[in-house]
Parts: structure tokens; sequence; C-alpha cells
């Protein structure tokens, strides 16, 4: 009996140890090894990563640094949920950062209050038609704003055959110059408390009805809730198997039928959505819009893809993996301030771990391409 349960159709023997492991796997069990290897770090330095280790709180985690790498992950993260579609349908965004820096600006310059401490608002950049608006309207002008730049993104390469690379690199430019024309360069401040609580409400009380409570992690439900929908729209939709089929052969997705470059345009600006998503929650969590805000934000968010197994050829790459690749590259950030290490030094680290995670993609190409 049990030989005819090892055996398949035609008699063919079947191997449980060859069955292949998930592909994200690899990078859960490195997220693993990291957290444990900074923890021993921690641990001989008298103190603890995770774990509290003060007698006088009364509490098993460490929370303000779970506090740390969960909004570390967060805000970064829904710019890689954009970021991964876009490497899946063949393509790359170097516009990111800059795009959160101009939608920014022009989000909080509709959520800001009136008055401040009784007199009138001394960094209001607009007339009082602009003033005390309800959130839902700086929201709806923040997506606008990154959809459009996504848009135009998806425009010129679809249409004018401009290299991702440099379409992006355009876009990264002149949004950054304009976000810096914006107002002249002064941050924009003092927003409404409606908008103010769209970051630093505790929306997990009510979704749980009372059972979790974690006020100013609404960032943080909000990339889990986006993960989880993205997943489901790229594993089970026909909008994620035609970025599977781009990504993986441009030339036969354009001969069975689909219609490639309208669905780049449309990759393209839900990665500005999702950049402007990322972007009001980052300036509703600060209280304040500045034009630098979001450098460097698209080598992190496409540092957190490659980790998790996207390929920047396109074609391959999951959103779980992701997820996997942004809680390690937080931890990782987090674990180097626990052990005090100087702030240079982590930059050097990032810019090691961004080449790293390019390095593995092509070591997985090599090894893909090898074994077909």
């Amino acid at each position: 009996m049990a030989d005819k349960q090892n055996h398949g159709i035609g008699g063919l023997k079947y191997d449980q140890s060859k069955t292949p492991w998930p592909p994200e796997t690899g990078v859960f069990v490195a997220l693993v090894l990291i957290t444990v290897v900074f923890e021993v770090l921690n641990r001989m330095h008298g103190t603890s990563f995770l774990f509290n280790t003060r007698a006088a709180v009364d509490a098993i985690f460490n929370k303000p640094r779970l506090d740390i790498i969960i909004l570390q992950v967060s805000i970064t993260g829904i710019i890689a949920l954009g970021a991964t579609q876009v490497m899946v349908a063949g393509g790359i965004d170097l516009s990111a950062g800059s795009v959160v820096g101009a939608t920014a600006m022009v989000a909080m310059s509709f959520a800001q209050t009136a008055m401040v401490n009784g007199h009138a608002n001394p960094k209001a950049l607009f007339g009082p038609w602009a003033m005390d608006l309800p959130a839902v309207d700086p929201i709806l002008v923040g997506l606008a704003c990154g959809m459009l730049a996504g848009m135009i993104n998806g425009v010129l390469i679809a249409y004018t055959r401009i290299p991702p690379f440099i379409a992006t690199l355009g876009m990264m430019l002149s949004a950054r110059g304009a976000a810096d024309w914006w107002s002249n360069g002064d941050p924009v401040s003092f927003p409404t408390q409606g908008y103010a609580n769209l970051a630093n409400g505790d929306v997990l009380k009510y979704l749980t009805f009372g059972l979790l409570s974690w006020p100013g992690e609404n960032p943080a439900v909000l990339f889990i809730v986006l993960a989880i929908l993205l997943s489901l729209v790229m594993k089970y939709t026909v909008y994620g198997k035609r970025c599977y089929a781009i990504g993986s052969n441009e030339a036969a997705a354009r001969m069975s039928g689909i219609n490639v470059d309208r669905h780049k345009v449309l990759v393209y600006t839900i990665a500005g959505m999702l950049t402007a998503a990322a972007t009001i929650m980052l300036t509703s969590k600060n209280l304040s819009a500045q034009a630098g805000m979001g450098m460097m934000y698209e080598l992190d968010a496409i540092a957190m893809a490659v980790i998790g197994g996207v390929s920047l050829n396109g074609g391959r790459g999951t959103i779980l993996g992701t997820v996997l690749g942004a809680l390690i590259f937080s931890v990782i950030i987090s674990g180097f301030t626990s052990i005090r290490l100087d702030a240079y030094y982590q930059e050097m680290v990032k810019g090691a771990i961004i080449v790293g995670a390019v390095v593995l993609d092509q070591w997985r190409q090599r090894r893909n391409a090898s074994r077909t």
C-alpha cells in the first residue's frame, strides 16, 4: 500500500525530498538568522534587541524598538509594493523618492489648519479657501499628484520607447525641482487634526473591535492591507498575470494579444498612487512636509524588493517576498542602531546591502539559466 502511495501516474516514483520549497522560504530564514545575530550582539552588551530587560516595565517585548522597525517598514514598504509590480513587469522606477517630496508639499498645502494657538497659521501657503478642509481633500490631491507622476512615467516608457531608467531618472529630477519650487523650499506645516489622525490614530482598535490597540501604527495597518490586496491581485487577476507575462517576454506578450503599452501605463500609475499613499502617511506622521522628503527612498524600495526575490530582469517575484525583504532591511538598520553603530557606517552598510541585493539577483539568474 505504501509503495503505491509513493508512485504517481505511469508508475513514476514521487520523491518528497525533491519538492521545491516556496521561493520566500530562504528570505524568511535569513530574516530569522539576522534577528538572532542582533539579539546575540545585544546580549553581549547586556541588553536585548527585541525583548524588554528593564524590571520596571511590565512588557515582554521592547515596544519602542518594534515601533521603529514597523514604521521603517511601513512607509518605505508601501513604495516597495509599487516597485515590485513595476519590476515584475520588466521596468524600474527611480523617481519614487522625488515623487514623495513633491506629493508631500502639494498634499500638505491642502491639509493646513487656519488657526494655530489662536493665531493665523504662519506657514499658510494659500488663502482661506484651502484651510480647514476635510482630510479627504488632501488625500485625493496627494493621490492625484502621485498618479500623475506615475502616468507620465508610463506614457514616456510605453509610447516613446525611452528606457525606464532614463524616463524615471528624468521624473526624479523634475519632481524634486517641483517640490523645491512649490513653496520656495520652505516647509509646509500645521495640518488639521483630521489629517494628523491618519497616521497617528488607532485604526487597529476599531478593526479588531477593541481587542488590539496600538496608537500610531496606522501606517503599518495600511501596509499590511495593501500587501494582502496587491498579493491577491498579482496572483489571481488578469492584471497580475499580464505583469508576469510582459516581464518574462514582452514580444511574446504582444503576440498573445496583450496591450503592453496600455498595461505599462497602468503599472506605473498604480506605483505612483502607492508612493502617494506612503507620502500621506509620512506627512501625517511628521505633521509637516519638506521638499527634501523621500531622499533615496526609491533605492531602499528596490533593495527591499530584490532582497525578497524580485528579479531586476522582470517576470519573477512576489509581494510576500518583498514584505520579508522590507523586514530584513528594517531589522538590519534597527539592529545597527541598537549596537550603537555610527550613522555614517549605517549608510555604508545600506549601500553594501543594495549592491549585495543586485549581486544576489544576478546569481539567481545564472543559477536558473544553468538549470534550464
